[in-house]
């Protein structure tokens, strides 16, 4: 709520300022009670923290070219907001399963509880996903073996209530932004 006090003797101009910055002041106060929008050095620090989570924040203040306080409360905020979930690692090619594939699943319909139980119960999945078009499910498969996978294969076409699969064996990869 904007309450502004104004004289009777201001013109209609001022009046029509004052209601224009009560409605920005409306639209700021809707941002969950803060002011601040993601600005390019937040977006800045953010791929700084996604090519390296562990990164000194001192070290992050010097390639940003602010305070430590500033960079570690930017983050606090970005943290605060939900526009960082949490810190990671991804694993280096000496930790990096040998065999992936992506396995493209059609399930019976009112199936999908199921079928997400038994992938669950799969150590060698990934990652599953819903998708729109021709199937429902795309899964992500890590094996250490191509025997491994052949095996996790069998055991998700065999699951009760998928209809068909599809896999596609990664072969290389030739672009990742993930860093």
């Amino acid at each position: 709520m904007c309450l502004l006090l104004l004289s009777p003797s201001l013109g209609e101009n001022t009046l029509d300022i004052a209601r224009q910055f009560c409605q920005f002041a409306g639209k700021m106060a809707q941002n969950d009670g803060q002011t601040s929008q993601i600005d390019e050095t937040d977006r800045a620090l953010v791929a700084l923290l996604a090519a390296n989570a562990r990164m000194p924040v001192a070290d992050l203040a010097r390639r940003l070219g602010l305070a430590r306080t500033t960079v570690q409360a930017r983050i606090e905020r970005l943290v605060t907001r939900g526009a960082i979930a949490g810190f990671t690692i991804r694993r280096g090619t000496a930790l990096k399963e040998a065999v992936r594939a992506t396995v493209l699943v059609c399930i019976e319909p009112r199936a999908q509880a199921e079928v997400l139980a038994r992938l669950r119960q799969l150590s060698t999945v990934e990652t599953v996903h819903t998708t729109s078009g021709r199937f429902d499910l795309m899964v992500v498969l890590c094996a250490g073996s191509t025997q491994e996978l052949d095996g996790s294969l069998d055991r998700i076409a065999e699951a009760r209530g998928v209809k068909s699969s599809e896999s596609l064996i990664h072969l290389s990869t030739k672009l990742d932004r993930r860093g």
